[in-house]
């Protein structure tokens, strides 16, 4: 049987928007019956990562346009937003499980636990968009999200600095008003669904803490002077308050990060 970081890979191979959420959730399955991580193997990448449908089509961040909540279309659209981000989640997941070798065994079982968690915030998130005559694919999507896990693929501590930390992070801080927002155009529903994001994102950016500590002082790296160098080098998104200090607490952000963060 193939160790779990193998099948992780498949995973972010996959390129079908049923099979994919499915794969993470028997990957998980997978875990929890106790399979061999297979930490040691050091596996090569096999090129056009990661697995996606046809549809949506990327496009650059600043062309996607958005459309007004008094609409129906235009919350579908911002539905389909945060679905597509939820759905290149269970990808950075999966990614950061096989990738990355000859870590703790907890490493990756807690990584892909957070990948069957995605793939429920993606299905949750496209069942509700269905509901408003849409799909995932009825609109253009940015690939903001794969690009910083392609500049960080080469360097664990910068991957954990960079996506769990900074962008996800970010969506701990865009929660609360993106969820006003519906909830004040009519849709509770939604609403609902992202009390059940928010919550589990919390947990997901807490562990991205914990290992990006733990490499720190296995590096012997300053956490605090090393995520600004990190960010950096590799042209991380400056954080933009106002910023959800309650949740990034609880995800384990430090008073000196969250004076940092605020002093800009």
């Amino acid at each position: 049987m193939s160790s779990l970081r193998e099948q992780a890979l498949r995973v972010v191979q996959c390129a079908d928007v049923d099979a994919k959420p499915a794969a993470a959730h028997a990957l998980a399955a997978a875990a929890a019956a106790g399979a061999e991580v297979g930490a040691a193997l050091r596996l090569a990448d096999p090129g056009g990562l990661p697995g996606r449908p046809p549809r949506p089509r990327l496009r650059p961040h600043r062309e996607l346009a958005q459309g007004s909540l008094a609409t129906v279309a235009g919350r579908a659209a911002l539905v389909h937003a945060l679905a597509h981000i939820e759905f290149n989640a269970i990808d950075l997941a999966c990614d950061i499980a096989w990738r990355f070798d000859a870590l703790p065994d907890a490493f990756y079982r807690d990584w892909i636990a957070i990948a069957a968690e995605e793939a429920t915030h993606f299905t949750l998130l496209r069942e509700h968009l269905r509901t408003l005559g849409f799909d995932y694919g009825s609109f253009d999507a940015h690939g903001a999200l794969w690009e910083m896990a392609e500049r960080t693929r080469d360097d664990l501590l910068a991957r954990l600095a960079l996506v769990p930390r900074t962008l996800e992070a970010r969506g701990l801080d865009a929660s609360p008003a993106v969820r006003a927002k519906l909830v004040g155009a009519g849709d509770t529903a939604a609403g609902a669904i992202l009390d059940v994001i928010l919550r589990d994102e919390i947990g997901h950016v807490a562990a991205g803490n914990r290992w990006y500590r733990w490499l720190c002082a296995q590096r012997g790296v300053d956490p605090l002077r090393g995520y600004a160098e990190l960010a950096e080098r590799h042209a991380a998104p400056r954080a933009r308050g106002p910023f959800n200090v309650a949740a990034r607490r609880a995800a384990g952000f430090t008073d000196e990060e969250l004076q940092a963060l605020q002093a800009g």
